[in-house]
């Protein structure tokens, strides 16, 4: 049986199809926000100087590149799975020097003829090999302490150059990859403490930090009180939650102010804090203080509040087609990348969004079956890692278009636009359907 014969029995259509449907939806919303009446649209889309124009044209390159991916053997993505994790490392560092500032973003390198490179877009799918390549070698027992340190360096080496990027949406992505640890034997003990972690930083931000140091301290002598007997024969308990009681106390009265006053900028504590319902003071912030000898202004939540406005007037079944008031009116800012959840919403009401989202989730579940069926440590870890970083672009995007998370600036996967976004989702899927059409082999 020849190569070709190989690829067309291996490879899972349903996935391209789903991939395919979503490309359409993204152009299609795109489309949806930017074409004005009386304007020849034929002529727009090949003209290649409007957004849903670029888009077709990002799409064609799309193409080009899956075909190539499936037509290459998978080894080649074990092989330099190392390599190029290290390329993308040093794209992203490229940035301080050779960078373009986007939105107070300097992540971007210049390609020319208006086309910008953002590096931590295309890290992510060199992160996902690298992990991978890691997990699956023979030498790594993941249930040691210093693999998991290292698997969990190798994840979050980018989070952080992406935070010095000013690209704080983009750095909580890479946390995906903690899931996929957590499928591989990564122990549940440090999920409860990161989402414990956060609980207690929405608790400081909702509750006053007196009532709150007051609670926590009843909880540690509740807790006391009920394990008494255990105590009385294990005085490391008590020491225990003694220690996790002052953790806790001083991270929510002294580390959680620092953190939005010395780390973040003030428009992204503002952004954190408009998301809870509360009024961040901007003249607390010491990093926008720096920049200005003004007293730094409090972005608003203009962005978020224009975006339900527009889901909003949507209703049930929509607006319909090119019928939208708020999108269409361009109330919403970014409608076309990071608020393009917006469009979709107002045009086609909750029963259209209803319908995209199953569309996500028939993809999610499977990948996650593809997942489940390789051979490869190699190809399973990946395929988890395709459906993680799927899964919170998708998560955090929507929610925000919503307002139920703070605006980090994530895009919607194949549906945003931009091609450095479309071709880092493109590259992952298609990565994965190569290494899924051989599953029969065993990948390092």
């Amino acid at each position: 049986m020849n190569r070709q014969n190989n690829i067309s029995q291996g490879v899972d259509y349903v996935v391209i199809w789903l991939y395919a449907i979503l490309v359409a939806i993204g152009i299609l919303c795109i489309f949806m926000v930017e074409y004005r009446t009386g304007t020849n649209w034929l002529q727009s889309f090949i003209g290649g100087k409007t957004n849903y124009s670029k888009q077709l044209i990002f799409t064609g390159i799309c193409t080009i590149i899956a075909m190539l991916i499936l037509l290459t053997d998978s080894k080649l993505f074990t092989a330099f799975a190392n390599l190029s994790y290290i390329l993308g490392i040093l794209l992203m560092l490229s940035t301080f020097v050779i960078g373009k500032n986007i939105s107070g973003s300097k992540s971007w390198i210049p390609l020319g003829g208006g086309f910008n490179l953002q590096p931590v877009e295309i890290c992510k799918i060199f992160t996902a090999l690298a992990l991978a390549k890691y997990l699956s070698r023979q030498e790594t027992d993941f249930t040691k302490f210093k693999s998991q340190v290292i698997a969990g360096v190798i994840c979050l080496l980018p989070a952080v150059i992406s935070v010095a990027q000013h690209e704080s949406g983009m750095a909580l992505v890479y946390f995906s990859f903690f899931l996929v640890m957590y499928r591989e034997g990564l122990s549940p003990a440090v999920l409860i403490i990161g989402f414990s972690f956060v609980a207690l930083i929405v608790s400081t931000l909702l509750i006053e930090p007196n009532t709150l140091a007051i609670i926590l301290s009843v909880a540690a002598l509740l807790v006391i009180y009920l394990s008494r007997k255990t105590i009385k024969k294990r005085k490391g308990l008590l020491y225990l939650v003694l220690v996790i009681w002052f953790a806790c106390v001083g991270i929510q009265r002294f580390a959680v102010p620092f953190i939005f006053n010395n780390v973040l900028e003030c428009y992204q504590s503002a952004r954190v804090y408009s998301a809870f319902g509360k009024d961040y003071d901007c003249s607390q912030n010491k990093r926008s203080a720096k920049k200005s000898d003004k007293t730094p202004r409090k972005p608003d939540d203009y962005n978020v509040r224009q975006s339900k406005i527009a889901i909003g007037s949507g209703g049930f079944w929509g607006r319909g087609f090119l019928k939208g008031t708020q999108t269409r009116g361009k109330y919403v800012p970014e409608q076309h990348t990071d608020f393009i959840f917006a469009s979709l919403g107002e045009a086609f009401g909750f029963a259209g969004s209803f319908v995209f989202l199953m569309i996500y989730l028939f993809l999610l579940i499977r990948i996650i079956n593809i997942a489940e069926r390789q051979r490869s440590t190699f190809s399973r870890v990946y395929a988890y890692s395709v459906a993680s970083i799927l899964f919170f672009h998708i998560a955090f995007n929507i929610c925000m278009t919503i307002g139920l998370f703070p605006s980090p600036g994530v895009t919607l996967p194949l549906i945003s636009y931009g091609g450095s976004s479309l071709v880092s989702f493109t590259i992952l899927i298609f990565v994965l359907l190569r290494l899924d059409a051989d599953r029969q082999m065993v990948l390092r």
